[in-house]
């Protein structure tokens, strides 16, 4: 029998665990944003993940903590006993885990969880882009044991609610970033245009049409598939350079020797992981089109809120969860999956057509302003995680 906790109404005080695989940057606004509301107890509980560069909690309570990869019979498993420890009525009203299933600990800490009265959310996609039976099997055994899901998007939330998933037990909190540093950056160098023109003189990018990729190297982003795109676009208009900003030494050199494969090094630039907004901002306010071809996720919130059009993929299944903010045709285009030709006609017809450009770039701008903030993230985690502790507090 589980241990009985007190209601907890829309105004009393919530003592609230969040355990990440990390302390990423750009969810420091958020924890911090959460940790500022009335009546929210926020602790933090992070591991290190490989690729992800944990940094300096500001505003909140966080503590580190020990994550192992582990290899069971081949499949990748996650050790995170922060996951179990947490689980501690002394400590939290409701517990907030990442929704994988690949934590070994992950169905013991709900348990321990409920044992001791304290509410369970779910954190995650709900979905996999490589679904195997018995994965998915794995991921709705865990649902169906949490008190509440949180989504990042509203489209996979209505698909559980409409597998008959009651609506108090589904919760969505947009991904969305801070923009204002992306608002400062952008208005200091708008408002400096001999220094924006002379960055561009200094990076031979004068005269040039700019296609912009900023992100983590990996293998499955296929920026090569944007240099093959670039050659068959630069035979066409040779006033054309592509900028290649991400962290990810291995992967920059693969994609160096297919530049001087296709002949587009020259007008190849590509540059290590920036993290200062003042530092990106002249890369994309120089820029005509942020090209991502696939898995595009928090990167395309980043170019839209510097009015900048995506180009991406039109298999959205290729994609995370931010995908949703792309409105085809208002703030970016879609290419064929996979189809080089049809990523440089894509690119082609936009670097072409000034005046389409404008009106995406119009439209990327509107498509965030007042609609995707942290704010609105946090009244959606608020919201779940009271809706959990309530959940938890009713049941014997």
């Amino acid at each position: 029998m589980n241990r009985k906790s007190e209601a907890i109404s829309p105004g009393s005080t919530v003592r609230a665990t969040i355990v990440q695989p990390a302390l990423a940057k750009y969810r420091i606004p958020v924890f911090r944003e959460l940790a500022s509301r009335a009546g929210i107890d926020l602790h933090v509980v992070y591991g290190e993940t490989p690729g992800l560069n944990n940094v300096d909690p500001d505003g909140f309570r966080a503590t580190p903590a020990k994550l192992r990869v582990r290899w069971l019979m081949g499949s990748k498993a996650l050790y995170f006993p922060a996951q179990f420890w947490s689980a501690n009525r002394r400590e939290c009203d409701v517990l907030v885990l990442t929704w994988t299933p690949r934590y070994v600990l992950l169905l013991p800490s709900i348990l321990r969880a409920h044992w001791g009265g304290i509410g369970v959310v779910l954190w995650g996609h709900g979905l996999s882009k490589s679904d195997r039976p018995f994965w998915r099997w794995c991921r709705d055994l865990l649902a169906r044991r949490a008190d509440c899901l949180l989504f990042y998007d509203q489209d996979t939330a209505q698909g559980y609610l409409d597998e008959g998933w009651p609506a108090s037990r589904i919760g969505v909190a947009a991904n969305a970033i801070d923009h204002t540093a992306i608002d400062a950056a952008r208005e200091h160098w708008l408002s400096s245009p001999d220094r924006l023109a002379e960055f561009r003189r200094s990076h031979g990018l004068e005269g040039q049409r700019v296609l912009l990729f900023v992100s983590r190297l990996l293998p499955e982003n296929r920026v090569d598939l944007l240099l093959e795109a670039a050659a068959r676009v630069a035979e066409r208009d040779p006033a054309l350079r592509v900028v290649i900003i991400g962290a990810g030494d291995a992967q920059r050199e693969a994609l160096r020797r297919r530049a001087r494969e296709l002949g587009v090094e020259r007008m190849t630039i590509f540059q290590d992981g920036l993290y200062n907004e003042e530092e990106l901002a002249p890369w994309f306010l120089c820029a005509d089109v942020f090209c991502y071809p696939e898995n595009i996720g928090l990167s395309i919130l980043h170019a839209l809120w510097y009015g900048l059009p995506v180009v991406t993929s039109d298999r959205r299944e290729c994609h995370n969860p931010e995908i949703a903010y792309l409105d085809e045709g208002v703030n970016g285009v879609c290419y064929r999956h996979g189809d080089a030709e049809s990523l440089a006609d894509t690119l082609a017809g936009l670097i072409d057509d000034r005046d389409r450009l404008a009106a995406l770039s119009d439209g990327a701008r509107r498509s965030v302003e007042g609609r995707v903030t942290v704010e609105k993230m946090v009244d959606g985690l608020e919201q779940t995680i009271r809706q959990a502790g309530n959940r938890r507090s009713k049941s014997k």
